[in-house]
């Protein structure tokens, strides 16, 4: 099944000049890149984006990190990207993320490098939040045709 999901690279993947790298994770899966936008994130954006987070007391701390530089949006499309993109990610938490994922590799300390949609249905609510309709590209990948069979191809 074809999914969307969205990725968040955060500061510290942008301060430490690794975005190029965890694009080319993605893309060597085989997922595509239909928006991709770097923004400063408002607070606005951010207490929405992270509701769960907001009455806890590290929140404060979070909200003051994802605001120091600006972070890099995708939009990612491939079969069952959510889970793909979440397994490549690894863990949360970089300690105990497993290695040759991306926070198992770039992670330090609490900071974890990439957000990465939990769920199809977060994943659309995310994307809805961070892109407009127009911000979204379609597009064929001609090396889809060497990855997938023409049944696997949505």
């Amino acid at each position: 099944m074809k999914e969307r999901t969205l990725i968040i690279l955060k500061p510290d993947a942008v301060n430490r000049t690794i975005i190029g790298e965890l694009i080319h994770i993605f893309e060597r899966k085989g997922l595509k890149i239909i928006g991709m936008k770097m923004i400063h994130l408002t607070p606005e954006q951010l207490k929405e984006h992270y509701s769960h987070h907001v009455e806890k007391p590290f929140y404060p701390r979070l909200e003051n990190f994802m605001r120091t530089c600006p972070t890099v949006l995708l939009v990612l499309e491939g079969k069952n990207s959510v889970e793909i993109v979440r397994k490549l990610a690894g863990q949360t938490h970089g300690k105990e993320a497993a290695p040759g994922t991306i926070r198992g590799d770039y992670a330090m300390g609490m900071q974890n490098v990439v957000h990465a949609s939990d769920s199809v249905e977060n994943a659309k609510e995310e994307i809805a939040r961070f892109f407009k309709l127009e911000e979204i590209f379609d597009y064929e990948r001609v090396d889809l045709n060497m990855i997938y069979s023409e049944e696997e191809r949505v």
